[in-house]
């Protein structure tokens, strides 16, 4: 084997491991806004990776192959797997695939990542294995000793791969262009195993479409997209008396610049907790999750700190959503919201956790008891926590349950749950904004039975 032939083959091996993770990668932060990343969904996502390329391996040994039907058919592998890329990563597409989900009745997260694995994560993980095999066959035949050191450049485009897509590209140049990066790899490889006439007019295609469904000219005109980086795809709707804030394809946050109002649950936290407070004192007001920022939008005299980790949200609000500055008392911090309860010493007179965007796309490390006892260790002597949640008003589901069982562990005293809005309690899976609120006073547990009812010292 010349020097030539022999720099080829591993360097297509370790395209082959680059291209297969970093689209592993891509897909998994792309289906986490829509259905979670919970590990029953990263283990259908995996398995069905490593499943169809396990496949993939076994017929790469079925028939023998010459040294030239091996390049043609690595060249149309590759430009294949690019446009299952294009497909499976492309924000657009993953969100027009979830909303023809809803329409036809399929609500479920696992067997919406079920199908979708199965139409668009079968023949790019199946070619991956499949090359793999074939370019394994082609050094082994020059050496059989080469065993270790194919698996070995797999791994390392596999291990770059891992780094350089999570904490470089996506962060970025975001994910719209790291997807565009993925194909255009893709395409490098079907390029150097000289591909015929069709294939260069195929590659020149697939690449021109992959530019501009992910350009981000495009994705702002047409979807509204302003923001696709690793956290977050954020886009505004504006339309005449009313804006959205969108994230993940999520209605984030709701404004209306002529009534300065919000959301209903906004409105709700905004009228009974934020605008009636005494101005007695500043009281210091905590809100994670962000959002658009109109939690206490019109409240310029309290101390506000608004945590989120997605970084570009002040930006945005005040230059897309509200077009307006935030007053001077409202400051923001980019951190993890359990984090950043982790570290702070801080107490607060409200805390407002306001995180959970649906029922079907939950953070799941916060709705433990454990961080719920962390905003509970922050909440100052009479001061109020609010969690906006979204789920059943009438306890339909096993989730609203269990939730409910979880925040009373934690706060079984002093204790509301108002549903915003109207519910029907007849009627099943109505899901609803639910606020669970806690009023942080004294409480010494004590009931009334028929033999102790010291009723009139308690009122008066």
């Amino acid at each position: 084997m010349t020097k030539k032939l022999h720099l080829w083959l591993v360097f297509l091996i370790f395209l082959n491991g680059y291209v297969s993770m970093s689209l592993e990668l891509v897909v998994m932060r792309q289906l986490s806004f829509f259905v979670g990343s919970a590990a029953v969904i990263t283990s259908i996502i995996m398995g069905s990776f490593m499943g169809f390329m396990s496949l993939g391996y076994f017929m790469g040994t079925r028939s023998n192959i010459t040294p030239a039907r091996a390049r043609r058919r690595l060249g149309k592998s590759f430009l294949v797997i690019a446009v299952f890329a294009i497909l499976a990563g492309s924000f657009p597409l993953v969100s027009k695939y979830f909303e023809w989900m809803y329409q036809i009745g399929i609500t479920s997260g696992i067997i919406q990542t079920f199908i979708f694995s199965f139409l668009f994560l079968s023949a790019g993980p199946f070619l991956f294995g499949y090359n793999t095999t074939l370019l394994s066959r082609m050094l082994h035949k020059y050496n059989t000793n080469y065993a270790g050191n194919i698996m070995a450049w797999d791994t390392i485009g596999s291990v770059i791969a891992s780094i350089a897509t999570t904490l470089a590209f996506m962060p970025f140049i975001g994910v719209n262009h790291t997807i565009t990066l993925v194909v255009g790899m893709g395409i490098f490889a079907a390029i150097i195993c000289r591909m015929r006439l069709g294939g260069a007019i195929a590659a020149t295609l697939i690449m021109a479409a992959t530019v501009i469904i992910n350009s981000s000219a495009v994705q702002k005109k047409y979807f509204g997209i302003i923001v696709n980086n690793a956290n977050s795809t954020i886009s505004v709707m504006d339309a005449e008396t009313v804006k959205v804030l969108y994230m993940n394809g999520l209605p984030m946050s709701v404004y209306y610049p002529s009534s300065q109002m919000g959301a209903e649950y906004i409105n709700y936290i905004n009228t009974n907790f934020i605008y009636n407070m005494p101005r007695d004192r500043v009281r210091k007001i905590l809100v994670l999750g962000a959002g658009g920022f109109t939690a206490g939008l019109n409240d310029d005299f309290n101390d506000y700190t608004f945590v989120d980790i997605e970084s570009t949200l002040k930006d945005i609000s005040e230059k897309e959503f509200l077009k307006r500055d935030l007053t001077p008392n409202k400051k923001f911090i980019v951190r993890d919201a359990s984090q950043f309860l982790k570290h702070t010493t801080q107490e607060y007179d409200l805390i407002i956790l306001d995180v959970y965007s649906n029922s079907y796309q939950i953070p799941e490390n916060l709705i433990t008891a454990e961080f719920m006892s962390r905003i509970k260790s922050r909440i100052a002597p009479d001061g109020i926590i609010i969690m906006n949640m979204v789920l059943s008003a009438t306890f339909d589901d096993a989730y609203t349950r269990v939730f409910d069982n979880t925040f009373h562990t934690v706060f079984p005293h002093n204790t509301q749950r108002q549903v915003i809005g109207s519910a029907n309690p007849w009627i099943k899976d109505t899901i609803s904004n639910v606020m669970y609120i806690f009023y942080n006073r004294k409480n010494d547990g004590r009931i009334y039975t028929i033999n102790k009812t010291p009723v009139i010292y308690d009122r008066y």
